[in-house]
């Protein structure tokens, strides 16, 4: 079973910048790619940037393009979320997820990390 450690959440003000990284504890974190995805109170869980195995390809949601940028580093076991510009809108718990394939679509997430609150104030 894999683990995964989401960290670097925090309160920052509108405009400002965080970096999110997420640890897996797997020999086999360099054969999948991964996700990060938000859930805002009362809201349901979206997709926010994925990237593929080797990092050579990402994706991202309309609403962080330009803003946000993901990346990982495989020697490390570790997938980033380097997010700037931050919005209010932005506040939300953050997840960072594996999946076998690049894809949006959370159905092909297998295994999700504990979440790290990232809060915006305007």
């Amino acid at each position: 079973q894999v683990q995964l450690v989401e960290s670097g959440g925090g309160l920052v003000q509108a405009g400002g910048s965080l970096r999110l990284s997420c640890a897996a504890l797997t020999r086999t974190f360099s054969t999948y790619s991964m996700g990060w995805f938000r859930q805002a109170p009362g809201k349901e869980r979206e997709f926010v940037a994925a990237i593929t195995e080797s990092g050579g390809r990402t994706t991202y949601a309309d609403s962080v393009k330009g803003r946000f940028t993901i990346s990982r580093d495989n020697a490390k076991n570790t997938v980033y979320l380097q997010m700037n510009s931050l919005k209010p809108e932005d506040t939300a718990v953050y997840y960072c997820a594996r999946a076998p394939i690049l894809t949006d679509l959370r159905q092909f997430y297998d295994a999700w990390g504990q979440g790290t609150q990232v809060t915006v104030s305007s």
